[in-house]
């Protein structure tokens, strides 16, 4: 059976967490499932090996630009690329109308979709559960899961000298904006703390843009730059195997939290400037929110106030 679910949020952190589901109807029907996604979902790059996954279509629409997907013409090419693959279900995790007719342009025979027209605050994850519990009778609370060989586990084990002795720690220092990204001084605070009782390995994940650069380079010039290895210049894929072989992960709310977690690490996410959901789906993650805040969510604009001794206590608490 050839089955597409439809994925069109952005960013890989929102197809992250809707893998739970993608793996759910993998099971219903005893088959691997394609997904339409958004170019920077960058889904290629870590779902190559998942089981559950079959094809990635990449749906060339971004609002901004003339894209192939994109306006009246738009329609019709995605209806043509879909109809290719000749798809008998559809699963479409949004409300839009486009993709509803692009569905039945493409000649899928079964269609399931969220309630046309409601997009307004849609929970991320419970309108999935109750679209899936609707239409399937699936209960879904499972962890994302993204999958890799052990070749490739083994071959980072040896590329980065990954040692047993050692606490291997991926930090995540990047972030998609400058309110999730936690200043250089928190890090250097946890990196302190943690290495006065564990030998650790730090690996830092950034990516290229300057306040980024700033926050690594800062950590890189400091004392422990001999305790620090640079990420910034692999690829997703380079880097997936090496996070399989950390013991921990201490990341920003970033593309790498979302993947460590993914991973099966144990991940402390830094939540300075998101909705809380998106640090505490998995059970594999352990949410840290600025002082004197219940809670979290976009304007709350905190990334000053994350405290690194919180942060230590719960590495302490979940390490061994």
């Amino acid at each position: 059976m050839k089955i597409l679910a439809v994925q069109s949020r952005m960013g890989i952190g929102d197809t992250v967490i809707f893998l739970p589901f993608i793996k759910a109807l993998s099971k219903k029907f005893n088959s691997p499932i394609s997904l339409l996604v958004k170019e920077n979902s960058k889904a290629d790059q870590y779902l190559h090996q998942t089981n559950y996954i079959d094809k990635i279509l990449i749906l060339e629409r971004d609002n901004r630009t003339k894209n192939r997907h994109d306006g009246l013409f738009g329609i019709f090419n995605l209806a043509n690329d879909l109809k290719k693959h000749k798809f008998d279900k559809i699963f479409i995790f949004n409300s839009s109308l486009r993709f509803n007719i692009i569905a039945k342009m493409a000649g899928i025979p079964k269609i399931y979709q969220y309630p046309l027209l409601t997009k307004n605050r849609q929970h991320i994850t419970e309108v999935p559960k109750k679209f899936l519990k609707k239409n399937l009778d699936l209960d879904v609370n499972e962890d994302p899961e993204v999958q890799i060989d052990n070749e490739s586990i083994f071959k980072a084990a040896q590329k980065f000298q990954i040692k047993k002795t050692k606490k291997n720690i991926l930090l995540g220092i990047g972030g998609s904006g400058p309110t999730k990204r936690i200043p250089a001084k928190t890090f250097l605070s946890v990196i302190d703390k943690i290495s006065n009782v564990k030998n650790c390995k730090f690996f830092l994940a950034t990516g290229k843009a300057n306040e980024e650069q700033e926050i690594l380079n800062e950590i890189l010039q400091s004392k422990f730059k001999n305790f620090c290895t640079r990420l910034d210049d692999l690829t997703i894929g380079e880097i997936l195997p090496l996070i399989k072989c950390c013991n921990l992960s201490i990341c920003n709310d970033s593309s790498f939290s979302h993947l460590s977690s993914a991973l099966g690490i144990k991940t402390i996410t830094l939540m300075a400037d998101t909705p809380l959901i998106y640090g505490n789906y998995s059970t594999k993650m352990f949410p840290i929110i600025p002082e004197g805040e219940k809670t979290v969510s976009h304007k709350s604009l905190g990334k000053e106030n994350i405290d690194p001794q919180k942060i230590f206590e719960k590495f302490k608490e979940i390490i061994d």
